[in-house]
Protein backbone atom coordinates (compact mmCIF):
# COMPACT_ATOMS: atom_id res chain seq x y z
CA UNK A 1 0.00 0.00 0.00
CA UNK A 2 1.41 3.37 -1.16
CA UNK A 3 2.00 5.61 2.08
CA UNK A 4 0.07 7.89 0.96
CA UNK A 5 -3.01 5.66 1.17
CA UNK A 6 -1.66 4.64 4.59
CA UNK A 7 -1.99 8.25 5.83
CA UNK A 8 -5.48 8.51 3.95
CA UNK A 9 -7.05 5.67 5.84
CA UNK A 10 -4.79 7.02 9.64
CA UNK A 11 -7.08 10.16 8.45
CA UNK A 12 -10.00 8.89 8.23
CA UNK A 13 -9.69 6.84 11.81
CA UNK A 14 -8.83 9.86 13.49
CA UNK A 15 -11.97 11.92 12.08
CA UNK A 16 -14.57 8.92 12.66
CA UNK A 17 -12.76 8.50 16.33
CA UNK A 18 -13.45 12.61 16.55
CA UNK A 19 -16.75 12.88 15.81
CA UNK A 20 -17.89 9.31 17.76
CA UNK A 21 -16.41 11.41 20.59
CA UNK A 22 -18.26 14.57 19.77
CA UNK A 23 -21.60 12.84 19.27
CA UNK A 24 -21.19 10.65 22.38
CA UNK A 25 -22.80 12.83 24.91
CA UNK A 26 -20.05 13.59 28.35
CA UNK A 27 -20.60 12.53 32.11
CA UNK A 28 -20.40 14.41 34.81
CA UNK A 29 -20.44 12.88 38.22
CA UNK A 30 -21.24 15.14 41.32
CA UNK A 31 -21.84 13.89 44.99
CA UNK A 32 -24.80 16.10 47.70
CA UNK A 33 -25.69 15.48 50.16
CA UNK A 34 -29.47 15.76 50.52
CA UNK A 35 -31.01 16.60 53.88
CA UNK A 36 -33.80 14.53 55.04
CA UNK A 37 -37.29 15.57 57.05
CA UNK A 38 -35.20 14.78 60.45
CA UNK A 39 -31.91 16.84 59.29
CA UNK A 40 -30.17 13.29 58.24
CA UNK A 41 -28.01 13.48 55.11
CA UNK A 42 -27.81 10.62 52.46
CA UNK A 43 -24.97 10.77 50.30
CA UNK A 44 -26.45 11.29 46.97
CA UNK A 45 -24.88 11.21 43.51
CA UNK A 46 -25.95 13.29 40.14
CA UNK A 47 -24.91 11.73 37.11
CA UNK A 48 -25.82 14.07 33.93
CA UNK A 49 -24.78 15.34 30.64
CA UNK A 50 -23.85 19.06 31.50
CA UNK A 51 -25.53 20.04 28.33
CA UNK A 52 -28.86 19.58 29.25
CA UNK A 53 -30.40 22.40 30.76
CA UNK A 54 -33.51 20.31 31.65
CA UNK A 55 -34.56 16.03 31.47
CA UNK A 56 -35.93 13.28 33.22
CA UNK A 57 -34.46 11.54 36.43
CA UNK A 58 -33.97 8.11 36.61
CA UNK A 59 -33.71 7.69 40.78
CA UNK A 60 -31.93 4.24 42.51
CA UNK A 61 -31.54 4.00 46.36
CA UNK A 62 -29.55 1.84 47.51
CA UNK A 63 -27.63 0.02 50.93
CA UNK A 64 -25.18 -1.68 48.28
CA UNK A 65 -23.01 1.32 47.99
CA UNK A 66 -24.03 3.78 45.40
CA UNK A 67 -20.32 3.52 43.59
CA UNK A 68 -21.25 0.28 42.33
CA UNK A 69 -23.56 1.54 40.06
CA UNK A 70 -21.39 3.59 38.14
CA UNK A 71 -21.48 2.23 35.01
CA UNK A 72 -25.03 2.19 34.59
CA UNK A 73 -26.20 5.24 35.81
CA UNK A 74 -23.19 6.64 33.05
CA UNK A 75 -24.81 4.83 30.68
CA UNK A 76 -28.35 5.79 31.58
CA UNK A 77 -27.28 9.55 31.82
CA UNK A 78 -25.62 9.27 28.30
CA UNK A 79 -29.26 8.29 27.24
CA UNK A 80 -30.56 11.27 27.62
CA UNK A 81 -32.12 11.11 31.63
CA UNK A 82 -30.50 12.05 34.64
CA UNK A 83 -29.19 10.12 36.59
CA UNK A 84 -29.25 9.98 40.47
CA UNK A 85 -28.25 6.96 42.99
CA UNK A 86 -28.28 7.44 46.91
CA UNK A 87 -26.77 5.86 49.33
CA UNK A 88 -29.49 4.56 51.94
CA UNK A 89 -29.80 5.55 55.68
CA UNK A 90 -26.68 4.42 57.73
CA UNK A 91 -25.26 2.65 54.50
CA UNK A 92 -21.40 4.05 52.84
CA UNK A 93 -21.75 7.92 53.05
CA UNK A 94 -24.97 8.63 53.98
CA UNK A 95 -25.36 9.47 57.59
CA UNK A 96 -27.71 8.01 60.23
CA UNK A 97 -28.84 4.33 61.32
CA UNK A 98 -29.66 1.37 58.97
CA UNK A 99 -32.23 -0.60 59.99
CA UNK A 100 -33.99 -2.21 57.46
CA UNK A 101 -36.97 -0.61 55.48
CA UNK A 102 -37.64 1.56 58.38
CA UNK A 103 -37.01 4.50 56.30
CA UNK A 104 -37.15 3.71 52.67
CA UNK A 105 -40.70 5.15 52.07
CA UNK A 106 -40.46 8.89 54.06
CA UNK A 107 -36.52 8.74 52.96
CA UNK A 108 -37.58 8.31 49.27
CA UNK A 109 -40.72 10.75 49.29
CA UNK A 110 -37.77 13.26 50.69
CA UNK A 111 -35.49 12.18 47.96
CA UNK A 112 -37.89 12.76 45.01
CA UNK A 113 -39.12 15.55 46.54
CA UNK A 114 -35.66 17.03 46.29
CA UNK A 115 -35.19 16.30 42.91
CA UNK A 116 -38.16 18.03 41.95
CA UNK A 117 -36.78 20.87 43.25
CA UNK A 118 -33.15 20.96 40.94
CA UNK A 119 -33.51 23.11 38.03
CA UNK A 120 -31.95 20.50 36.19
CA UNK A 121 -35.03 17.79 37.03
CA UNK A 122 -38.00 18.55 34.30
CA UNK A 123 -40.84 17.63 36.86
CA UNK A 124 -40.21 13.40 35.51
CA UNK A 125 -39.06 11.21 37.81
CA UNK A 126 -38.63 7.14 37.60
CA UNK A 127 -36.98 5.24 39.98
CA UNK A 128 -35.33 1.25 39.26
CA UNK A 129 -33.30 -1.52 40.63
CA UNK A 130 -33.83 -4.85 42.18
CA UNK A 131 -34.20 -6.60 45.64
CA UNK A 132 -34.16 -4.38 48.67
CA UNK A 133 -33.42 -1.59 45.79
CA UNK A 134 -36.63 -2.34 44.31
CA UNK A 135 -38.61 -2.65 47.22
CA UNK A 136 -37.41 1.55 48.32
CA UNK A 137 -39.47 1.96 44.76
CA UNK A 138 -42.51 0.32 46.56
CA UNK A 139 -42.37 2.16 49.97
CA UNK A 140 -41.66 5.14 48.50
CA UNK A 141 -44.40 5.03 46.08
CA UNK A 142 -46.43 4.35 48.44
CA UNK A 143 -45.91 7.69 50.10
CA UNK A 144 -47.06 9.03 46.97
CA UNK A 145 -44.57 11.69 46.22
CA UNK A 146 -44.72 14.52 43.54
CA UNK A 147 -42.90 14.14 40.32
CA UNK A 148 -42.88 10.17 40.96
CA UNK A 149 -44.44 8.97 36.89
CA UNK A 150 -43.18 5.38 36.81
CA UNK A 151 -41.02 2.69 38.76
CA UNK A 152 -39.28 -0.55 37.31
CA UNK A 153 -39.10 -2.93 40.74
CA UNK A 154 -37.53 -5.89 39.57
CA UNK A 155 -37.27 -9.33 41.82
CA UNK A 156 -39.00 -7.83 44.58
CA UNK A 157 -41.99 -7.40 47.12
CA UNK A 158 -44.79 -5.31 48.10
CA UNK A 159 -45.26 -7.62 51.15
CA UNK A 160 -41.99 -8.03 53.47
CA UNK A 161 -43.91 -10.92 55.30
CA UNK A 162 -43.62 -13.06 52.23
CA UNK A 163 -40.24 -11.91 51.27
CA UNK A 164 -38.92 -13.99 54.65
CA UNK A 165 -41.77 -16.69 55.07
CA UNK A 166 -43.42 -19.07 52.85
CA UNK A 167 -45.99 -21.21 53.77
CA UNK A 168 -44.98 -20.44 57.45
CA UNK A 169 -41.29 -21.49 56.96
CA UNK A 170 -38.52 -18.39 57.19
CA UNK A 171 -36.05 -17.96 54.05
CA UNK A 172 -33.34 -18.43 56.93
CA UNK A 173 -29.81 -18.83 55.16
CA UNK A 174 -31.24 -15.74 52.82
CA UNK A 175 -31.58 -13.08 55.77
CA UNK A 176 -28.93 -14.37 58.47
CA UNK A 177 -26.32 -14.16 55.98
CA UNK A 178 -27.35 -10.57 54.57
CA UNK A 179 -27.64 -9.94 58.03
CA UNK A 180 -24.34 -10.68 58.93
CA UNK A 181 -22.95 -8.50 56.06
CA UNK A 182 -25.82 -5.43 56.71
CA UNK A 183 -25.84 -4.83 60.42
CA UNK A 184 -22.83 -2.91 62.19
CA UNK A 185 -20.65 -5.73 63.89
CA UNK A 186 -19.01 -4.83 66.50
CA UNK A 187 -15.10 -3.99 67.54
CA UNK A 188 -13.65 -7.75 67.73
CA UNK A 189 -16.56 -9.54 66.75
CA UNK A 190 -16.51 -12.17 63.91
CA UNK A 191 -18.99 -13.75 61.67
CA UNK A 192 -19.33 -17.40 62.35
CA UNK A 193 -17.23 -20.21 60.55
CA UNK A 194 -19.81 -23.06 61.69
CA UNK A 195 -22.87 -21.37 59.55
CA UNK A 196 -24.42 -25.10 60.10
CA UNK A 197 -24.80 -25.09 63.75
CA UNK A 198 -25.70 -21.81 63.67
CA UNK A 199 -28.40 -22.23 61.58
CA UNK A 200 -29.53 -25.20 63.49
CA UNK A 201 -29.40 -23.68 66.68
CA UNK A 202 -32.31 -23.50 69.10
CA UNK A 203 -33.99 -20.91 70.36
CA UNK A 204 -34.40 -19.61 66.97
CA UNK A 205 -34.68 -15.97 68.92
CA UNK A 206 -31.06 -16.43 69.53
CA UNK A 207 -29.53 -17.16 66.25
CA UNK A 208 -28.28 -13.31 66.02
CA UNK A 209 -25.73 -14.28 68.97
CA UNK A 210 -24.50 -17.28 67.10
CA UNK A 211 -23.92 -15.57 63.91
CA UNK A 212 -21.05 -13.23 66.41
CA UNK A 213 -23.34 -10.26 67.90
CA UNK A 214 -26.50 -9.09 68.93
CA UNK A 215 -28.70 -7.88 65.82
CA UNK A 216 -32.25 -6.87 67.12
CA UNK A 217 -34.48 -5.97 63.80
CA UNK A 218 -33.06 -9.80 62.74
CA UNK A 219 -34.34 -11.11 66.47
CA UNK A 220 -37.60 -9.39 65.44
CA UNK A 221 -37.91 -11.04 62.50
CA UNK A 222 -36.97 -14.54 63.27
CA UNK A 223 -39.63 -14.47 66.00
CA UNK A 224 -42.61 -13.40 64.31
CA UNK A 225 -43.59 -16.29 61.97
CA UNK A 226 -47.46 -15.07 62.36
CA UNK A 227 -48.33 -12.75 59.41
CA UNK A 228 -49.44 -9.50 61.84
CA UNK A 229 -49.03 -6.54 63.17
CA UNK A 230 -45.09 -6.94 63.42
CA UNK A 231 -44.91 -6.40 59.20
CA UNK A 232 -47.04 -3.62 58.89
CA UNK A 233 -44.57 -0.73 58.28
CA UNK A 234 -43.79 -3.00 55.14
CA UNK A 235 -47.05 -4.60 54.04
CA UNK A 236 -48.06 -2.53 50.84
CA UNK A 237 -49.68 -5.50 48.97
CA UNK A 238 -53.19 -3.91 49.89
CA UNK A 239 -52.51 -0.72 49.23
CA UNK A 240 -50.31 -0.38 45.32
CA UNK A 241 -53.65 -0.91 43.93
CA UNK A 242 -54.06 2.78 44.34
CA UNK A 243 -50.66 3.79 42.44
CA UNK A 244 -51.20 5.14 39.49
CA UNK A 245 -47.56 4.84 37.93
CA UNK A 246 -46.71 2.72 34.78
CA UNK A 247 -44.66 -0.74 35.90
CA UNK A 248 -41.97 -2.86 34.97
CA UNK A 249 -41.63 -6.08 36.91
CA UNK A 250 -39.19 -8.57 35.77
CA UNK A 251 -37.87 -11.59 37.67
CA UNK A 252 -37.21 -15.23 37.34
CA UNK A 253 -39.06 -18.70 38.22
CA UNK A 254 -36.17 -19.46 40.32
CA UNK A 255 -36.04 -15.90 42.51
CA UNK A 256 -37.40 -16.13 45.65
CA UNK A 257 -38.89 -13.28 44.89
CA UNK A 258 -40.91 -14.76 41.94
CA UNK A 259 -44.43 -14.86 43.59
CA UNK A 260 -44.24 -12.05 45.06
CA UNK A 261 -42.84 -10.12 41.78
CA UNK A 262 -45.49 -11.66 39.63
CA UNK A 263 -48.24 -11.26 42.14
CA UNK A 264 -47.56 -7.71 42.18
CA UNK A 265 -48.16 -7.34 38.12
CA UNK A 266 -51.28 -9.46 38.53
CA UNK A 267 -52.64 -7.11 41.37
CA UNK A 268 -51.63 -3.85 39.50
CA UNK A 269 -53.06 -5.14 35.85
CA UNK A 270 -56.54 -6.79 37.29
CA UNK A 271 -57.13 -4.72 39.95
CA UNK A 272 -55.63 -1.49 39.88
CA UNK A 273 -58.50 1.22 40.80
CA UNK A 274 -57.23 3.64 38.08
CA UNK A 275 -58.48 1.48 34.69
CA UNK A 276 -55.45 3.51 32.61
CA UNK A 277 -52.66 1.96 34.99
CA UNK A 278 -53.95 -1.41 34.25
CA UNK A 279 -52.88 -1.51 30.71
CA UNK A 280 -49.21 0.20 31.19
CA UNK A 281 -47.89 -3.12 33.69
CA UNK A 282 -45.29 -5.32 32.12
CA UNK A 283 -43.76 -8.99 33.14
CA UNK A 284 -40.78 -10.03 31.72
CA UNK A 285 -40.51 -13.65 33.77
CA UNK A 286 -37.41 -15.70 32.82
CA UNK A 287 -35.22 -18.79 33.78
CA UNK A 288 -33.11 -16.93 36.19
CA UNK A 289 -32.63 -16.79 40.05
CA UNK A 290 -31.97 -14.17 42.41
CA UNK A 291 -28.02 -13.09 41.30
CA UNK A 292 -28.60 -14.45 37.87
CA UNK A 293 -30.87 -12.37 35.95
CA UNK A 294 -30.64 -11.59 32.36
CA UNK A 295 -27.53 -14.64 32.16
CA UNK A 296 -28.09 -18.37 30.24
CA UNK A 297 -25.82 -20.65 32.51
CA UNK A 298 -28.12 -21.00 35.88
CA UNK A 299 -27.02 -23.32 38.14
CA UNK A 300 -26.47 -26.59 36.29
CA UNK A 301 -28.32 -25.26 33.36
CA UNK A 302 -27.71 -23.95 30.44
CA UNK A 303 -31.36 -22.56 29.08
CA UNK A 304 -29.22 -21.10 25.70
CA UNK A 305 -28.44 -17.54 23.80
CA UNK A 306 -32.28 -16.93 23.90
CA UNK A 307 -32.37 -16.41 27.57
CA UNK A 308 -29.56 -13.86 27.80
CA UNK A 309 -31.22 -10.37 28.48
CA UNK A 310 -29.67 -7.01 28.59
CA UNK A 311 -31.76 -6.18 32.09
CA UNK A 312 -30.78 -2.46 32.24
CA UNK A 313 -31.77 -1.96 28.57
CA UNK A 314 -35.21 -3.38 29.23
CA UNK A 315 -34.95 -0.46 32.03
CA UNK A 316 -33.87 1.44 29.62
CA UNK A 317 -36.38 1.06 26.63
CA UNK A 318 -39.09 0.68 29.11
CA UNK A 319 -38.00 4.57 30.86
CA UNK A 320 -37.26 6.00 27.31
CA UNK A 321 -41.29 5.49 26.68
CA UNK A 322 -42.78 6.49 29.94
CA UNK A 323 -40.23 8.67 31.27
CA UNK A 324 -38.75 10.61 28.63
CA UNK A 325 -41.03 10.98 25.54
CA UNK A 326 -43.96 12.41 28.15
CA UNK A 327 -47.90 12.02 28.36
CA UNK A 328 -48.41 12.09 24.74
CA UNK A 329 -46.59 8.52 24.39
CA UNK A 330 -48.41 7.32 27.73
CA UNK A 331 -50.59 4.43 26.27
CA UNK A 332 -50.68 0.80 27.12
CA UNK A 333 -48.14 -1.54 26.67
CA UNK A 334 -48.25 -3.93 23.50
CA UNK A 335 -47.22 -7.10 25.04
CA UNK A 336 -47.81 -6.96 28.59
CA UNK A 337 -46.38 -10.35 29.32
CA UNK A 338 -42.90 -12.33 27.91
CA UNK A 339 -42.25 -15.54 29.61
CA UNK A 340 -39.16 -18.40 28.63
CA UNK A 341 -40.92 -21.61 28.61
CA UNK A 342 -38.06 -23.50 30.16
CA UNK A 343 -37.04 -27.05 28.29
CA UNK A 344 -38.12 -25.15 24.49
CA UNK A 345 -36.01 -22.48 25.90
CA UNK A 346 -37.78 -19.73 23.60
CA UNK A 347 -39.42 -16.79 24.79
CA UNK A 348 -43.57 -16.70 24.61
CA UNK A 349 -46.07 -13.34 24.82
CA UNK A 350 -49.50 -13.12 26.67
CA UNK A 351 -51.52 -10.66 27.76
CA UNK A 352 -52.31 -11.92 31.40
CA UNK A 353 -50.14 -13.75 33.94
CA UNK A 354 -51.05 -16.87 33.85
CA UNK A 355 -51.75 -17.18 30.36
CA UNK A 356 -54.67 -17.80 28.70
CA UNK A 357 -55.09 -21.08 26.80
CA UNK A 358 -54.14 -23.67 29.76
CA UNK A 359 -56.04 -25.69 31.29
CA UNK A 360 -55.85 -27.05 34.93
CA UNK A 361 -54.64 -30.71 35.11
CA UNK A 362 -53.82 -32.92 37.93
CA UNK A 363 -51.08 -35.63 38.48
CA UNK A 364 -51.88 -38.43 40.80
CA UNK A 365 -49.74 -40.45 43.50
CA UNK A 366 -49.07 -43.65 43.50
CA UNK A 367 -47.52 -46.53 44.99
CA UNK A 368 -47.29 -49.62 47.26
CA UNK A 369 -46.77 -47.71 50.20
CA UNK A 370 -42.15 -47.97 49.58
CA UNK A 371 -41.87 -44.24 47.09
CA UNK A 372 -38.89 -43.80 49.76
CA UNK A 373 -35.78 -42.76 47.49
CA UNK A 374 -35.62 -42.68 43.63
CA UNK A 375 -35.53 -46.59 43.41
CA UNK A 376 -38.76 -46.89 45.21
CA UNK A 377 -42.07 -47.49 43.65
CA UNK A 378 -43.26 -43.92 43.61
CA UNK A 379 -45.48 -43.22 39.93
CA UNK A 380 -47.10 -40.20 38.70
CA UNK A 381 -50.20 -40.40 36.48
CA UNK A 382 -52.96 -39.04 34.55
CA UNK A 383 -55.41 -41.14 36.09
CA UNK A 384 -56.86 -41.11 39.86
CA UNK A 385 -56.61 -43.80 42.18
CA UNK A 386 -59.47 -46.04 42.34
CA UNK A 387 -58.39 -48.88 45.30
CA UNK A 388 -57.18 -48.15 48.88
CA UNK A 389 -53.67 -47.72 47.62
CA UNK A 390 -51.35 -47.91 50.80
CA UNK A 391 -49.91 -44.41 52.46
CA UNK A 392 -46.31 -43.56 52.24
CA UNK A 393 -44.12 -42.50 54.88
CA UNK A 394 -40.80 -41.03 55.76
CA UNK A 395 -39.02 -39.54 58.89
CA UNK A 396 -38.66 -35.80 59.29
CA UNK A 397 -35.41 -35.90 61.71
CA UNK A 398 -34.77 -32.43 62.86
CA UNK A 399 -31.12 -32.95 63.45
CA UNK A 400 -30.31 -34.04 60.01
CA UNK A 401 -32.91 -32.26 57.70
CA UNK A 402 -32.89 -32.82 53.91
CA UNK A 403 -31.27 -30.48 52.48
CA UNK A 404 -32.30 -27.92 49.04
CA UNK A 405 -30.15 -29.17 47.37
CA UNK A 406 -27.14 -31.73 47.06
CA UNK A 407 -23.90 -30.53 49.27
CA UNK A 408 -20.95 -30.87 47.54
CA UNK A 409 -16.37 -29.12 48.03
CA UNK A 410 -17.45 -27.14 45.66
CA UNK A 411 -21.22 -25.77 47.13
CA UNK A 412 -21.25 -26.06 51.01
CA UNK A 413 -24.49 -26.28 52.99
CA UNK A 414 -24.23 -22.64 53.83
CA UNK A 415 -24.06 -22.06 50.15
CA UNK A 416 -27.09 -23.73 49.03
CA UNK A 417 -28.57 -22.58 45.97
CA UNK A 418 -32.52 -21.97 44.74
CA UNK A 419 -31.23 -22.33 40.68
CA UNK A 420 -31.73 -25.67 39.10
CA UNK A 421 -29.06 -27.98 39.91
CA UNK A 422 -29.43 -32.43 39.95
CA UNK A 423 -32.09 -33.82 42.73
CA UNK A 424 -31.13 -37.53 42.12
CA UNK A 425 -28.58 -37.09 45.26
CA UNK A 426 -31.06 -36.15 47.97
CA UNK A 427 -33.46 -38.76 46.41
CA UNK A 428 -31.04 -41.41 47.78
CA UNK A 429 -32.34 -39.77 51.14
CA UNK A 430 -35.02 -42.04 52.69
CA UNK A 431 -36.85 -39.47 54.04
CA UNK A 432 -37.40 -38.01 50.48
CA UNK A 433 -40.81 -39.78 48.27
CA UNK A 434 -39.91 -39.89 44.71
CA UNK A 435 -43.04 -39.95 42.14
CA UNK A 436 -42.12 -40.18 39.13
CA UNK A 437 -43.80 -40.61 35.53
CA UNK A 438 -43.84 -42.78 32.64
CA UNK A 439 -41.46 -41.09 29.75
CA UNK A 440 -43.48 -38.94 27.70
CA UNK A 441 -44.25 -39.84 23.77
CA UNK A 442 -45.05 -35.98 23.03
CA UNK A 443 -44.05 -32.88 24.77
CA UNK A 444 -45.99 -31.45 27.78
CA UNK A 445 -45.83 -27.68 28.02
CA UNK A 446 -47.81 -25.80 31.06
CA UNK A 447 -47.48 -22.40 32.19
CA UNK A 448 -48.72 -20.92 35.25
CA UNK A 449 -49.30 -21.02 38.57
CA UNK A 450 -48.77 -24.35 39.58
CA UNK A 451 -49.94 -26.08 43.48
CA UNK A 452 -50.03 -30.07 45.48
CA UNK A 453 -52.89 -30.95 46.72
CA UNK A 454 -51.70 -33.55 49.30
CA UNK A 455 -53.39 -35.56 52.45
CA UNK A 456 -51.43 -36.10 54.87
CA UNK A 457 -50.50 -36.49 58.46
CA UNK A 458 -48.23 -36.14 61.16
CA UNK A 459 -47.52 -37.59 64.92
CA UNK A 460 -45.83 -34.53 66.18
CA UNK A 461 -47.63 -31.32 66.73
CA UNK A 462 -45.95 -29.66 63.90
CA UNK A 463 -44.37 -30.75 60.13
CA UNK A 464 -43.39 -29.39 57.12
CA UNK A 465 -44.09 -30.86 53.69
CA UNK A 466 -41.99 -30.03 50.53
CA UNK A 467 -42.96 -30.25 47.26
CA UNK A 468 -40.00 -30.36 44.08
CA UNK A 469 -41.77 -30.42 40.72
CA UNK A 470 -38.79 -31.80 38.55
CA UNK A 471 -38.01 -32.33 35.37
CA UNK A 472 -36.42 -35.91 34.45
CA UNK A 473 -34.31 -35.74 31.27
CA UNK A 474 -33.28 -38.88 29.28
CA UNK A 475 -29.83 -38.75 30.52
CA UNK A 476 -31.43 -39.19 34.16
CA UNK A 477 -30.27 -35.75 35.23
CA UNK A 478 -32.95 -34.23 37.57
CA UNK A 479 -33.65 -30.53 37.13
CA UNK A 480 -35.78 -28.93 39.61
CA UNK A 481 -38.20 -27.17 37.84
CA UNK A 482 -39.99 -25.20 41.40
CA UNK A 483 -40.53 -25.85 44.84
CA UNK A 484 -43.26 -25.21 47.43
CA UNK A 485 -43.12 -25.46 51.17
CA UNK A 486 -46.19 -25.46 53.87
CA UNK A 487 -45.80 -25.63 58.00
CA UNK A 488 -48.52 -27.78 59.33
CA UNK A 489 -49.55 -25.30 61.69
CA UNK A 490 -49.84 -22.81 59.27
CA UNK A 491 -52.17 -24.93 56.71
CA UNK A 492 -55.46 -22.72 56.99
CA UNK A 493 -54.01 -19.40 58.27
CA UNK A 494 -50.83 -17.30 58.12
CA UNK A 495 -52.19 -15.25 60.72
CA UNK A 496 -53.70 -17.70 63.16
CA UNK A 497 -51.59 -21.48 63.40
CA UNK A 498 -53.23 -24.43 64.77
CA UNK A 499 -51.24 -27.34 65.79
CA UNK A 500 -51.89 -30.70 64.38
CA UNK A 501 -53.52 -33.63 66.04
CA UNK A 502 -51.14 -36.81 65.84
CA UNK A 503 -52.43 -39.28 63.36
CA UNK A 504 -55.20 -36.91 61.98
CA UNK A 505 -55.38 -36.90 58.23
CA UNK A 506 -55.63 -32.92 56.52
CA UNK A 507 -56.13 -31.55 53.34
CA UNK A 508 -53.05 -29.24 52.44
CA UNK A 509 -52.05 -27.55 49.37
CA UNK A 510 -48.37 -26.45 48.67
CA UNK A 511 -48.20 -23.56 46.77
CA UNK A 512 -45.22 -24.17 43.96
CA UNK A 513 -45.11 -20.63 42.58
CA UNK A 514 -45.18 -19.67 38.65
CA UNK A 515 -44.07 -21.89 35.89
CA UNK A 516 -43.39 -22.47 32.61
CA UNK A 517 -41.84 -25.30 31.06
CA UNK A 518 -42.16 -27.81 28.46
CA UNK A 519 -41.35 -31.63 29.27
CA UNK A 520 -39.73 -33.14 26.41
CA UNK A 521 -40.09 -36.17 24.32
CA UNK A 522 -38.30 -38.88 26.32
CA UNK A 523 -38.83 -37.03 29.43
CA UNK A 524 -40.06 -38.13 32.90
CA UNK A 525 -42.27 -35.62 35.26
CA UNK A 526 -41.47 -36.22 38.90
CA UNK A 527 -42.31 -34.96 42.19
CA UNK A 528 -40.43 -35.52 45.25
CA UNK A 529 -42.12 -35.22 48.65
CA UNK A 530 -39.59 -34.38 51.94
CA UNK A 531 -39.87 -33.00 55.78
CA UNK A 532 -37.38 -29.76 54.91
CA UNK A 533 -35.54 -27.74 52.48
CA UNK A 534 -32.57 -26.97 54.33
CA UNK A 535 -31.20 -24.15 55.39
CA UNK A 536 -33.10 -22.06 52.29
CA UNK A 537 -35.82 -22.76 54.83
CA UNK A 538 -35.53 -23.00 58.69
CA UNK A 539 -35.94 -27.12 59.25
CA UNK A 540 -39.33 -27.33 61.62
CA UNK A 541 -38.42 -28.86 65.14
CA UNK A 542 -42.02 -30.59 64.51
CA UNK A 543 -43.08 -29.47 68.24
CA UNK A 544 -44.80 -26.51 67.59
CA UNK A 545 -43.30 -24.69 70.06
CA UNK A 546 -42.38 -22.15 67.91
CA UNK A 547 -38.82 -19.25 67.86
CA UNK A 548 -38.62 -19.63 71.80
CA UNK A 549 -38.86 -23.21 71.74
CA UNK A 550 -35.65 -25.67 72.50
CA UNK A 551 -36.77 -29.12 71.84
CA UNK A 552 -37.10 -31.28 68.47
CA UNK A 553 -39.04 -33.85 67.65
CA UNK A 554 -38.61 -36.50 64.95
CA UNK A 555 -42.11 -36.69 63.24
CA UNK A 556 -43.19 -39.71 60.83
CA UNK A 557 -44.96 -37.33 58.26
CA UNK A 558 -47.50 -39.54 55.68
CA UNK A 559 -48.89 -38.65 52.60
CA UNK A 560 -52.21 -40.51 51.42
CA UNK A 561 -52.94 -41.26 47.62
CA UNK A 562 -56.31 -43.56 47.52
CA UNK A 563 -59.81 -43.21 45.85
CA UNK A 564 -60.98 -41.20 48.85
CA UNK A 565 -57.80 -38.92 49.09
CA UNK A 566 -56.01 -38.59 46.16
CA UNK A 567 -53.17 -36.95 46.63
CA UNK A 568 -51.95 -34.74 43.22
CA UNK A 569 -50.04 -31.91 41.60
CA UNK A 570 -51.83 -29.34 39.53
CA UNK A 571 -50.19 -28.21 36.44
CA UNK A 572 -51.80 -25.70 34.10
CA UNK A 573 -51.01 -27.43 30.83
CA UNK A 574 -51.68 -26.90 27.35
CA UNK A 575 -53.06 -29.21 24.82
Amino acid sequence: MKRSHVLAVCFCLFVASWLHAAETPSVTQETVMVPMRDGVLLATDVYRDPNLKQAPVLLMRTPYNKDRVKKIAERYAAAGFITVVQDCRGKFQSEGIFYPYDHEGRDGYDAIEWLGKQPWCNGRIGMWGASYVGATQWLAANEHPPGLVTIAPMATFSSFYRNLYLGGAMRLSLITRWASGNSKKPEGAEVTSDWRSTLLHLPMSEIDEQIGWSIPWLEGMLTHPEHNGYWNRTELTDEIVDLELPMQHIVGYYDFFSRETVGNFMRMQQQARDAQTRGKQQLILGPWDHGSIGRAQVGDVDFGPHAVMDKAGENLQWFERYLKAGPENDSAVEVPVRYFSMGENVWREANTWPPRGFCETPFYLHSAGNANTGSGDGTLTYCPPTDAETADAFKADPADPAPACPVTEKRPLISATWAPVDQRPIEKRKDVLVYTSGAFTEPLRFAGNARAKLFVSADTPDADWVVKLIDVHPDGFAQNLAVGILRGRFRDSERQPKLMKSGQVYEITVDLGPIAAQIGKGHKLRVDICGAYFPLFDRNPNTGEGPFGKGTKVATEKVYHDAVRPSQIILPCQY
